[in-house]
């Protein structure tokens, strides 16, 4: 990789005419018609098998719909895949994610440990799906439907990274104070997360801390940044804003970002005061 990969989402959750199909979700409807084809099955025998419609089922395999997770694993049993599909739908679930997002997907999804301070909102990683929803909802310009259900289910899925084994992955999160009192969806919404976020603590990957308002100035006042190390133990740092994702590699410059993170983690109120502060502030809701 480039010391610099930059991204811009002017038109997320449209795709021009050359991006209608991704690649992935084409090769996986290619295999769905091949396994099929090979069992002797219609479409619209596959379809009865597996519990979806004939139209669900021909969207897949022409490449225009993303199959979910509960497709593949009702097709895998029918068809017999032995696994090929189940394989193929990591790669099916972040071509759902905006285009300028995918690239640092692709990078977290190698990761060993992931560190990040979060100034304006709940982490991706950490929402709920309706604060995730509502979020998606209030984009400008507004988003199709059917790109804020892609986008939300991508967004879920990607929360499997919290529980994955091999490897498992270490987080450490830090949260300005201001965006857990912004009551994203309404104060029900708000509610729900901020519980979520305590039900998080208790993973023994994850910690999570949050800078008081009342520390004015400290290092992250500049912005988000997330810090990445992969199982080849090569590390990079991200930082988004109005959907421009830049991912650096540079020895050096990445080396600066995590120092300062480590200077945040300990400006930062500490996992237990952190775990009282958002207990206090989801009573007094």
């Amino acid at each position: 990789m480039g010391r610099t990969t930059q991204r811009e989402c002017g038109t997320a959750g449209r795709r021009g005419p050359d991006q209608e199909r991704p690649a992935a979700w084409s090769a996986y409807g290619k295999l769905v018609r091949l396994f099929r084809e090979r069992a002797g099955l219609t479409q619209q025998a596959l379809a009865d098998a597996i519990g979806y419609s004939m139209e669900q089922v021909a969207s897949v395999e022409q490449g225009r719909r993303p199959a979910k997770a509960v497709f593949t694993e009702a097709a895998e049993r029918v068809l017999e895949a032995g696994g090929a599909l189940r394989v193929l739908q990591p790669d099916v679930d972040r071509a759902k994610l905006p285009l300028f997002f995918q690239d640092f997907a692709l990078l977290e999804a190698e990761a060993v440990s992931r560190f990040s301070y979060d100034p304006m909102l709940v982490p991706g990683l950490l929402q709920t799906e309706a604060y995730a929803r509502a979020l998606l909802e209030a984009h400008f310009p507004p988003l199709e439907e059917e790109a804020i259900e892609q986008h939300l289910t991508a967004r879920l899925a990607r929360q499997s990274l919290l529980t994955r084994k091999n490897p498992c992955v270490v987080f450490s999160f830090i949260l300005e104070e201001g965006a857990l009192h912004r009551a994203v969806g309404g104060t029900v919404v708000l509610g729900q997360q901020l519980a979520y976020l305590q039900e998080c603590t208790h993973r023994r990957n994850v910690e999570i801390q949050v800078m008081p308002t009342q520390r004015a100035a400290h290092s992250g006042v500049n912005g988000q940044i997330v810090l990445l190390e992969t199982v080849e133990r090569r590390r990079f740092v991200s930082i988004e804003a109005q959907g421009i994702v830049n991912i650096r590699s540079d020895r050096d410059e990445v080396s600066e970002f995590w120092l300062r993170y480590g200077m945040l983690r300990s400006q930062a109120l500490n996992s237990e005061e952190s775990d009282r502060l958002i207990e206090r502030m989801a009573g007094e809701l």
